[in-house]
């Protein structure tokens, strides 16, 4: 009775103050799981799910097969979907976290390249990390990613050659979503702290390339105006600090959580550097990149080492009392900038 009193009090609060945060906020949520534990052994966890008519994800996928599903393996295949569902109307796409943050991206005729790219980003850290896709998964996809530990993999369904390859990894979980979510949806966002709650809106924000306003001297050619919004759509969802570089529909490498710019620019040079080594490259792919930053260059120390790492185009939000400053290295880098006028910080 409790629940569905609060239930027609969540509904009122929301649609009958006419405000965003109304002046009293139920929470009604059931059907909890326990879990192993939480983000460290000696913490306790459990999912819930919300009452009544609720957006499907992570929480509602069905799980095929292998051992249940942990804390942080909840928390990684979210971040996993959410970015992969910004790519659901557009080609095969594959991403890998690790640890909340994208560690490889890419999208390809189909889903065995855009996985073998997606990988060639960071091999190290895709070990025991997520996987999800934008396609249903066949046994070529299967096959493929079943030749590293992988921890979980998110697709919107599976065929019955994808299925009989996966039941082989008996520790690996197999989600099945269904309809990705639509990256474009509202909702709303909780965290705790210390004696209270932070509420927040979804980020989101979308960006097309008429939003764009090029503020150097060189115009993007049409290859570096896709890679620039592709590392865009994943900045969004890689942790601030956050810097990406992409070249021709692959990430080359993100740098992630630093507490300063010019340090994620520099990591992100220095993995995609590693990458090629590893991969037996001749150059890295930061060379002839994109680089993109989840928000403004608040010197212009990053913007040199994205060129120093072979960078030509970037796109940031603009918006630092320095722009004038950024946007003058950028053209005597002779590189084209975009601005894109919206933030996507993630902590």
């Amino acid at each position: 009775t409790a629940s569905y009193d609060s239930m027609i009090a969540q509904w009122f609060g929301f649609a009958d103050q006419g405000k965003m945060f109304p002046d009293s906020l139920p929470l009604t949520m059931s059907q909890p799981v326990e879990l192993r534990y939480g983000e460290n052994p000696h913490q306790s966890a459990a999912l819930y799910l919300p009452n009544g008519p609720s957006a499907s994800g992570i929480a509602q996928a069905e799980q095929l097969q292998g051992k249940a599903l942990s804390y942080n393996n909840y928390n990684d295949a979210d971040a996993a979907l959410e970015l992969v569902s910004e790519f659901r109307d557009g080609p095969p796409t594959v991403v890998i976290v690790k640890h909340a943050n994208p560690c490889g991206v890419a999208s390809a005729d189909n889903i065995v390249d855009a996985y073998k790219e997606a990988l060639a980003c960071d091999s190290v850290s895709a070990f025991g990390g997520i996987i999800a896709v934008n396609r249903p998964l066949d046994g070529a996809a299967a096959e493929a990613m079943t030749g590293i530990f992988t921890e979980v993999v998110c697709a919107p369904s599976a065929d019955d050659d994808a299925k009989a390859i996966f039941a082989k990894k008996k520790n690996l979980r197999l989600l099945l979503t269904g309809e990705l979510p639509d990256p474009a949806r509202g909702g709303m966002g909780f965290k705790s702290i210390a004696g209270g709650f932070l509420l927040q809106s979804r980020d989101n924000g979308q960006i097309s390339r008429d939003d764009l306003k090029c503020v150097t001297k060189r115009q993007p050619s049409e290859q570096e105006m896709t890679d620039c919004l592709f590392a865009w759509t994943v900045a969004k969802h890689v942790k601030s600090n956050a810097i990406v570089y992409a070249k021709g529909g692959a990430t080359a490498g993100v740098g992630a959580g630093q507490m300063n710019r010019l340090e994620s620019a520099r990591i992100a040079a220095w993995k995609a550097k590693d990458a090629a080594e590893k991969a037996g490259w001749s150059e890295t792919r930061t060379l002839g990149s994109a680089v993109a930053s989840d928000a403004f260059f608040p010197f212009a120390d990053g913007l040199l080492a994205a060129v120093e790492a072979g960078a030509t185009a970037v796109i940031q939000p603009g918006g630092s009392i320095r722009d004038d400053e950024v946007i003058a290295a950028a053209d005597e880098a002779g590189l084209a900038m975009l601005f894109t006028g919206m933030r996507h910080f993630r902590h």
